[in-house]
């Protein structure tokens, strides 16, 4: 059985959408079936199918949710002391060489990952290159357009 990483913001995240499907989503689909059925005739029933639809749609990703909670493995990397070296969780500042732009990301689990809020995934290309690496260390990722040189130029673990 793998374990899947992931980090106490993720856990609660998939934590809050299990309880949000079950509390709020389930009922609200379970009624509608409902009301659909009183309407009659189910074969022509458009309102049925659309609310059997999307309880299936939600009992697949309660399933997704429970399998993946139930293979968990929590990192803190709060807990964690600071040697400087880039692991799960850290966030670490890089800049490009060439155009000395500076990026901030946090290496985190695959179902976390979000580009949008610079949140990467652990096993992206950039992630890859970078755990195990420290402050001043330059790394080349390969990239689909070419291959990118960061410098490292901070490392938290928050």
């Amino acid at each position: 059985m793998n374990r899947v990483p992931m980090t106490v913001q993720g856990e609660k995240a998939l934590r809050d959408e299990l309880y949000h499907l079950k509390m709020v989503e389930r009922p609200r689909i379970t009624e509608a079936i409902a009301e659909a059925r009183a309407h009659g005739d189910l074969k022509e029933n458009a309102e049925y199918h659309a609310a059997r639809e999307q309880q299936g749609f939600a009992e697949g990703r309660l399933q997704e949710i429970e399998a993946k909670l139930s293979n968990v493995q929590v990192i803190d990397v709060t807990k964690i002391a600071n040697n400087g070296r880039i692991i799960f969780g850290t966030t670490v500042t890089v800049v490009e060489a060439g155009n000395e732009e500076e990026k901030t990301y946090q290496i985190v689990g695959d179902d976390e990952a979000d580009i949008k809020v610079n949140k990467i995934s652990v096993n992206s290309p950039i992630a890859r290159a970078l755990i195990g690496k420290e402050v001043d260390d330059v790394v080349i990722v390969q990239a689909p357009g070419g291959d990118i040189e960061l410098e490292i130029d901070q490392v938290e673990y928050i």
